[in-house]
């Protein structure tokens, strides 16, 4: 297990107690990227970033244990350590799990971290970027939910700014909490559906990303909570509106000298604004599309987002085929027009992070080994074709329910590869749980049409 000098621990900890901190949580993610974790007082520091913090797996959803298991073990990062804005006597941890002293295979911050180990032995690191998008309501007295602004109605409320001053007092403290916390914050808007927000901060590696995505759900909705409301991360909360996508910016970089690797300054072979390596790596996600849309779109409401329509204002944004393209928001995987990086998305905001790049980027790395070519981009509009037409352009559809994405994941080799027996088998059993617990409950919707229709 990991051992900290002991200066860099008195170090970190005064800094801590200098900030008004008086407890730190060793935090880790359960199968879903939900935060766990237990608090300490800042004294015993020490022994939290020894592994002192002990969690029984068993008792969790996704870490995949008997009860008869010994305890996982909490193994903080101590260059993860992050003030809680909304409670200032709070710092965070990510933290790896360890079991019996050595990492424990099914822990979702590990899984991750093999694939980025794979990328740096063939001299790569990879550039992550999250756009978070998610929602901000109100419960109301009939026990439903609304936005939070009453003039937030329109069927078309994109990028107004009305609803987005209505709402600051609580997207303020978010983005002052970001920028506090250096991720750079460069833009925010009121987004497609009623009550919907995006936050765009500045890319890192995607171990850094994907902690700071976890971070970011528990911290917007503790600071919503102090509005007397909620932020949701449901990824699609109603049928009529748009979704909430977690749209993935990725890129390759040199690992000696941070280069993008993705950014042209030469050959561009197909003329979307990245490189020959870029393109490689998309023909690799492409190939093990169906099998990552079940972990970068997890969970049932998921593909009630991936669909061509089903929003007030005309389209969804989601994608609906394995295909790619340029500035073209209908392919799955999106070069934008200023290129050097590839956008995936089909990720939604209710996927876990680690697991989700996990999976893109080992599909990814697989390309770029076997040199994988993607087939020519798609600049014309994808909603527009019949699912005929497309078969016959040898396009394949992505998953259309959790269960056939589970199909794929369970098919494909790669996917116990990057998971590990242990989580690959917890997943797909927990996914198949999930699907067979909605397939078989009766809704309101079938009461409605079924009842006395006969």
């Amino acid at each position: 297990m990991t051992t900290f000098p002991l200066s860099q621990i008195d170090e970190l900890k005064q800094s801590l107690q200098d900030k008004g901190v008086k407890y730190a949580m060793a935090s880790y993610v359960d199968m879903h990227g939900v935060i766990k974790g237990k608090f300490v007082p800042l004294a015993h520091l020490g022994q939290m970033l020894r592994g002192s913090e002990l969690y029984t797996g068993a008792a969790l959803e996704g870490v995949p244990q008997q009860i008869s298991d010994n305890e996982v073990a909490a193994m903080p990062d101590p260059a993860s350590a992050t003030q809680c804005s909304w409670n200032r006597s709070l710092a965070w941890f990510a933290s790896d799990l360890y079991l019996d002293g050595k990492p424990f295979d099914a822990c979702s911050r590990g899984i991750l971290k093999r694939q980025t180990e794979a990328a740096a032995e063939m001299g790569y690191s990879f550039n992550l970027g999250i756009e978070t998008e998610f929602f901000l309501y109100k419960d109301t007295p009939d026990g439903g939910f609304a936005p939070l602004s009453d003039r937030d109605t329109a069927a078309k409320p994109c990028y107004d700014p009305r609803l987005l001053m209505d709402n600051l007092p609580v997207i303020d403290e978010l983005v002052e909490a970001m920028n506090e916390m250096g991720w750079g914050v460069y833009s925010f808007d009121h987004e497609d559906a009623n009550g919907q927000f995006e936050t765009d901060f500045k890319y890192s590696d995607a171990l850094t990303m994907a902690d700071r995505f976890v971070f970011f759900r528990m911290m917007a909705n503790e600071i919503a909570r102090k509005h007397g409301a909620f932020a949701t991360f449901m990824p699609k909360p109603s049928a009529q509106r748009t979704g909430s996508g977690a749209h993935y910016n990725m890129s390759l970089a040199d690992l000696a000298s941070g280069k993008n690797l993705f950014e042209v300054d030469g050959e561009d072979p197909h003329g979307c604004g990245v490189t020959p390596l870029a393109y490689h790596f998309i023909a690799g996600v492409l190939k093990h599309a169906k099998a990552i849309c079940a972990v970068i779109a997890p969970t049932v409401n998921s593909y009630k987002r991936l669909i061509r329509k089903g929003a007030m204002s005309g389209s969804t944004w989601a994608p609906v085929f394995v295909c790619y393209g340029n500035n073209n928001r209908t392919n799955m995987l999106r070069i934008p027009s200023q290129g050097a990086r590839v956008e995936c998305r089909a990720a939604d905001i209710g996927c876990n992070p680690y697991l989700g790049a996990a999976m893109i980027l080992a599909a990814g790395l697989e390309g770029v080994r076997e040199k994988l070519e993607p087939g020519q981009p798609h600049r014309e509009n994808m909603y527009d074709y019949s699912e005929k037409d497309v078969a016959d352009m040898g396009i394949e559809t992505l998953p259309r329910t959790l269960s056939e994405a589970i199909d794929a994941f369970e098919a494909d080799p790669l996917s116990r590869q990057v998971f590990g027996d242990a989580m690959y088998q917890a997943f797909v059993d927990y996914k198949r749980d999930e699907w067979n617990a909605y397939h078989t409950h009766v809704s309101d919707w079938e009461i409605q049409r079924y009842l006395k229709f006969f």
